[in-house]
């Protein structure tokens, strides 16, 4: 079992967001919709670039070897996040399970991933 996390402030996002882009290159369509559907509210991006990052540590690899809009972070009907992989992410990770937890504050968002 490996486990990763990481904690980024909110404004550093909506900073980035503005980045002609980044967006794009950094998020799964399916994940630019829950932002869009969620009032391009910052927090709701930051969360999910959290968990990139965590997923990469607990893969033990950093960012290399994948794209980050190759982990995409959904949620269920009662809001829980899950993890989609494609591409080299879902290649890396092999037949080991992965979860996940979201929080934010007013100015930060964590991420927490396990690998099982």
């Amino acid at each position: 079992m490996n486990i990763g996390i990481d904690m980024i402030e909110i404004d550093r996002i909506s900073k980035s967001i503005k980045i002609p882009g980044f967006i794009e290159k950094v998020y799964s369509p399916q994940e630019i919709e829950i932002y869009k559907k969620r009032r391009e509210n910052p927090e709701v991006l930051a969360g999910r670039f959290c968990v990139k990052e965590a997923f990469s540590k607990a893969l033990g690899t950093g960012v290399r070897n994948f794209e980050l809009d190759e982990v995409s972070t959904l949620n269920d009907e009662l809001g829980r996040p899950y993890i989609v992989l494609s591409g080299n992410a879902l290649r890396l990770l092999g037949d080991r399970s992965v979860s996940v937890s979201i929080t934010h504050t007013k100015t930060y968002a964590q991420a927490a991933v396990i690998i099982y």
